[in-house]
């Protein structure tokens, strides 16, 4: 026993110096960054054009833009299941922004998840995406963040439940969870499919969102873009692979465009979370662009979404007909008295994926919430629908979307308590 004892003993420190080798890997500063030699060369015009073009196909004003704040201070809050992540100040200003950083600076935060100082960023700051980007793309968007105004904005110290908020546990995520790397152009694709892959997955960090994290926080890059529950926020950000979600390999590529430029298309609309990245982003990229995501997207392999499976679903009788009355009375005037919808107004509920997805997060949101399109140059004036959380209680939302779910062709399960409580 004692012998055991000993041996156990040795395994637990050999452990432990493990992960102090790991943290101490991971911890320490890299070679210092060289000082540019030779006085910096001021960007050019196009230089930062470009950049500003980057900085949207990224939605960096997105996370790092107050509402009512100057641009790109920084102090947004990004919640995680470890705490509060509060972004950064982006400003060229000396004290609290990026002034006395060089491109070299900004490169290493884009490419390897550092500070100037060397200090390791938590990645609410997606650098395991923007670690694709380009360098060349990274100096546009360095020389873009330099010609904006400097905002003295102090930067907000993050708000972590212990250990996450040390560096050790930063340095044992990384080791675990991320790697440096760049994009690599598949030589078997045309240029067109590579530049939408490079978008996707590099500033446009879909995966973000759209990919499954596991319970580090960390994506499960094998998975792809098969859909996630967006932490805290609870909207599922649906599968791009599978035809039962948000999958469009059967759409036209214009169809898509379109979703990407406006919010809406003859095949679907935005709302929630999706509908802030068209209004601050990809309603203002290029109809290349545009076309090369398109492009990707369509190819992505596909996958099947979860389903309730080949057992007839039993619906109680009661709680169908409650539905009924509540959307008789809520719904009907704008979505019809079979679920029809409105063509260019209201979506039909008919045969609607969003309606019959496994999760039901987003229309528990919605019906709560209020959906509401962007407005978008190319749909300045969208239709909306009212948020309902005045109005009916948990179980009236969860009885009128277990009728919508049950109704004029659908078949998707009920909505009940279990799924009502995930706020």
């Amino acid at each position: 026993m004692r012998r055991l004892f000993i041996l156990l003993a040795l395994l637990a420190s050999l452990a432990l110096l493990c992960v102090v080798a790991v943290v101490a890997l991971n911890t320490r500063g890299e070679d210092p960054l060289p000082a540019d030699m030779a006085a910096p060369v001021a960007p050019s015009a196009a230089q930062v054009e470009r950049g500003r073009y980057l900085a949207l196909a990224g939605n960096c004003a997105g996370c790092h833009t107050t509402r009512g704040g100057a641009a790109y201070a920084g102090g947004v809050g990004i919640e995680t299941p470890f705490g509060t992540v509060f972004s950064s100040n982006l400003t060229p200003d000396p004290q609290a922004g990026i002034g006395s950083w060089n491109a070299a600076h900004f490169w290493r935060a884009m490419h390897n998840g550092r500070s100037k100082d060397g200090r390791l960023l938590y990645p609410a700051f997606p650098y395991p995406n923007f670690t694709r980007v380009t360098r060349e793309d990274s100096d546009a968007l360095f020389a873009y963040l330099r010609s904006v105004a400097p905002a003295p904005t102090p930067n907000l110290a993050h708000q972590l439940r212990f250990p996450y908020d040390t560096q050790a546990a930063l340095a044992v995520w990384r080791a675990l969870s991320f790697t440096p790397g760049g994009f690599v152009a598949d030589p078997a694709r045309p240029a067109e499919w590579n530049r939408g892959a490079y978008l996707v997955e590099g500033l446009g960090h879909c995966i973000a969102c759209h990919g499954t994290r596991n319970v580090l926080g960390a994506t499960e890059e094998k998975l792809g873009l098969s859909g996630g529950l967006i932490p805290v926020e609870n909207w599922y950000a649906p599968s791009l692979t599978s035809k039962r979600e948000a999958g469009v390999a059967d759409w036209d590529p214009r169809d898509i465009v379109a979703l990407l430029k406006t919010g809406t298309s003859a095949r679907g609309s935005v709302m929630g979370p999706m509908a802030d990245v068209v209004f601050r982003s990809t309603q203002y990229l290029d109809e290349a662009d545009l076309h090369a995501m398109a492009v990707y997207l369509k190819e992505l392999p596909a996958s099947e979404a979860a389903t309730a499976g080949g057992a007839p679903i039993r619906r109680d009788a009661r709680v169908m007909e409650r539905g009924g009355k509540i959307y008789d009375q809520r719904c009907a005037y704008c979505h019809g008295d079979v679920g029809q919808g409105a063509l260019g107004a209201y979506p039909p509920l008919a045969g609607n994926r969003a309606v019959l997805m496994a999760s039901t997060a987003n229309l528990i949101q919605v019906v709560r919430h209020g959906g509401f399109l962007p407005a978008t140059a190319g749909n300045p004036r969208p239709y909306g629908m009212p948020p309902f959380n005045q109005a009916l209680d948990d179980d009236e939302v969860a009885a009128v979307l277990t009728f919508v779910r049950g109704s004029w062709g659908n078949d998707a399960p009920a909505v009940g308590a279990r799924e009502m409580m995930r706020r």
